[in-house]
């Protein structure tokens, strides 16, 4: 399939399909015109890619775990021992955010009390 196509089957912009596959995250097959040719296997990939990026990873953490990771009818879990230590960390990162982001409120609610 192009990638029109893969657009419309994953609701993700072609643009943003692009980008994935300058990330190296997508590495579809081209044909001799220049045009990109997608799998089904694609399709799969795109969903994992958006779920990871909803996760809060960035393209670059998204490219390393990527390969880790089995979609077990739709869950994904991981594959590689070693990847469960990486999100763990990344949830610790985003642990932390929560916090400063809580603290900033309070101080602004404390400003609007005032």
């Amino acid at each position: 399939m192009r990638i029109g196509e893969l657009a419309r089957r994953t609701g993700v912009s072609q643009r943003a399909l692009r980008y994935y596959e300058h990330q190296g995250l997508l590495t579809p097959d081209r044909r001799p015109s220049g045009y990109r040719v997608y799998g089904e296997t694609d399709v799969a990939a795109v969903r994992r890619i958006r779920i990871l990026l909803a996760a809060g990873l960035s393209t670059a953490q998204i490219g390393e775990v990527l390969p880790c990771l089995v979609d077990d009818d739709g869950r994904l879990s991981p594959s590689c021992p070693e990847l469960v230590d990486a999100l763990r960390q990344q949830r610790s990162r985003l642990d932390a955010a929560i916090g400063e982001l809580e603290t900033t409120r309070a101080n602004l609610d404390t400003i609007i009390g005032a």
